[in-house]
């Protein structure tokens, strides 16, 4: 299976802030936003290993900036590494004010997602090679971010996270 780069996965989805995305304050709903997040970075999965995909975590978002009613949100999306069957995808969300010329960071996310066969089981993804120092940033974190994540799910033992544990050792 030939190896991928982040770059491939890229996708960057556009929506317009309508009134029946906002809650009474007039902000983008975070359930509404997470819906589209989910999409974005399934797109992104689905394009580094060519194959249906289901989401398998979301990891915590936090919201630095409301996205109000009639900004446009712009969400970037991009494999930051995969595994044997999984991949996790980074998410970068934009709101853009079209009438004050100006676009603000709201929140970023990882997204874990798992790779199907014709049969829905588990198929194994491309691996992934960074290129820019950013991608081999996010590549090298991923490992300790799903071993988080499994530690959190119940799927591995606190003892047998190598890669947490080694940043609490002193040298």
């Amino acid at each position: 299976m030939e190896q991928r780069k982040p770059s491939e996965s890229s996708v960057i989805m556009t929506e317009l802030v309508l009134p029946n995305d906002t809650n009474l304050f007039g902000n983008l709903m975070g359930g509404r936003l997470m819906y589209w997040m989910d999409i974005a970075a399934a797109l992104s999965a689905g394009k580094h290993c060519n194959a249906p995909v289901v989401t398998a975590s979301v990891d915590n978002i936090s919201f630095e900036s409301p996205i109000k009613l009639g900004n446009v949100v712009h969400i970037e999306a991009r494999v930051t590494r995969s595994f044997n069957t999984s991949m996790e995808v980074h998410l970068k969300v934009w709101g853009e004010d079209l009438t004050h010329q100006y676009k603000y960071k709201s929140n970023e996310a990882y997204y874990t997602f798992v790779a199907l066969d014709p049969n829905r089981k588990p198929r194994t993804v491309p691996a992934l090679t960074p290129e820019t120092e950013d991608e081999q940033k996010l590549f090298e974190g991923a490992l300790r971010r799903r071993q988080l994540r499994l530690i959190l799910g119940g799927k591995m033992k606190p003892n047998d996270a190598t890669e947490l544990k080694a940043l609490f050792q002193v040298q």
